[in-house]
């Protein structure tokens, strides 16, 4: 029996490599666990009926296809340093990897460019129910939240062209309405045993002849040879002629074999280091102030603006052209109200560098799982003050801006991961 059960839900992209151009899928090389309720990637078809034509009826009865994008958010809850590099990477735009030990620091930063890299995904829906895989994928928005009392979490809004491939091959075989097999045209069904390759045969239909309506066909056993045959219920006594329709999973390609899971310890929000108003001289971040059991709460959010689009010299089926709209990228600071500083940095105007790390466990001795965040640039836009329970608490929304010298940010992602979107 097909294995439905979301818990074998399984989403691979391709970590290391960016796309060569889009539309052009790159190797799969990662594994990411998934929240059981998680659908990272998703079609979105673009689709419309006829009822603004007179077409000689009151209500439409035509449905017009446009091809499809696609798109989804993939979050982890107990986020790893591993996540904050991926994803970083690819809505950022540069990585540069560095010895670090036995591993690397993965220093990430803002692509000036327009045009973003783009990753191979591919999603998993249960065990043996769809293996579907999707072509240029971008990161559009990024949310990293470091909550108290809590793991590290990243959230990232993902577009994409459209572009897929399924698993999944429908076969039209010419028979008779008393045949008691089929054997299909070239291919093999994919599975190791019978059980399995029962399994991977997802429909049978025939198309009946004189009346022309669609009926079930019973399947009992799928043989192991190429081409494949297929033993089924006789759906007519007659020796009419007849045409069935099979659904099923051929031999699979060498992208349906998915790459392993890389294990990381999640990021702690209690080894959160937060810095506010230092400056970063190219190697260090001197002074600021240290925060620590007053804070709630910071999140760092990044947006993309991208757009994805059917150009001319692409396709009908997905789009040919995707770029970012422009980037902006903010800091919410939840707190406890304890002091003015805060404020007085809003009401002077006032110029300032943000340091954030969250440090997990070593994977080596002296040398730890972190993310890192650096800000050189960055004012408060508005502080609102309120009452939560018996305390004063202030919300800073704080901008990141570009620094003539450093650029909006810097980010380093120290683990065993040998760069991201190369």
């Amino acid at each position: 029996m097909k294995n439905f059960i979301a818990e074998q839900n399984l989403f691979a992209v391709s970590a290391g490599s960016a796309e060569a151009d889009i539309n052009t899928e790159a190797a799969l090389d990662l594994s990411l666990v998934l929240g059981l309720t998680d659908v990272p990637m998703a079609l979105e078809f673009r689709s419309e009926d006829n009822s603004d034509e007179a077409h000689g009826k009151e209500e439409p009865d035509t449905i017009y296809r446009r091809g499809a994008t696609a798109g989804g958010t993939y979050s982890a809850k107990r986020a790893q340093a591993q996540h904050f590099g991926l994803m970083l990477s690819y809505g950022l735009g540069a990585c540069a990897p560095s010895a670090y030990g036995t591993g690397y620091k993965n220093v990430i930063t803002p692509l000036e460019s327009m045009f973003m890299p783009s990753m191979t995904g591919a999603f998993r829906l249960g065990d043996t129910v769809l293996k579907r895989r999707f072509a240029s994928i971008f990161v559009d928005t990024l949310k990293a939240t470091f909550a108290k009392d809590s793991w590290a979490a990243i959230e990232a809004g993902l577009k994409a062209t459209g572009k897929y491939t399924d698993n999944m091959f429908k076969e039209t075989v010419a028979g008779f309405m008393d045949d008691v097999s089929i054997t299909l045209a070239a291919n093999a069904v994919q599975g190791a045993d019978a059980a399995a390759r029962l399994d991977n045969v997802h429909q049978i239909r025939v198309t009946v002849p004189v009346t022309g309506e669609k009926q079930e066909v019973v399947y009992s056993a799928v043989s192991g040879a190429t081409p494949a045959v297929i033993t089924i219920a006789a759906p007519g006594g007659a020796h009419t002629a007849c045409t069935f329709e099979v659904l099923y999973v051929p031999t699979e390609d060498a992208w349906c074999t998915f790459p392993a899971r890389v294990i990381e310890p999640p990021l702690m929000v209690s080894d959160l280091v937060i810095k506010v108003g230092g400056k970063w001289n190219g190697a260090a971040f001197l002074g600021g102030r240290t925060y620590a059991g007053e804070v709630k709460s910071l999140e760092y959010s990044m947006n993309n603006q991208m757009a994805i689009e059917f150009r001319p010299g692409g396709s009908g089926d997905y789009a040919s052209y995707a770029m970012r709209g422009g980037r902006t990228q903010t800091i919410a600071f939840n707190r406890e109200f304890r002091d003015f500083i805060l404020q007085q940095r809003m009401a002077d105007n006032e110029y300032f560098g943000v340091y954030v790390k969250a440090t997990g466990d070593e994977f080596e001795t002296g040398k730890n799982y972190y993310a890192e965040g650096i800000f050189p640039r960055c004012a408060v836009l508005k502080a609102p003050l309120s009452v939560d329970g018996k305390l004063l608490a202030e919300a800073g929304d704080i901008r990141i801006l570009e620094d003539d010298t450093y650029g909006s940010c810097i980010w380093t992602v120290a683990n065993k991961q040998n760069g991201y979107a190369q």
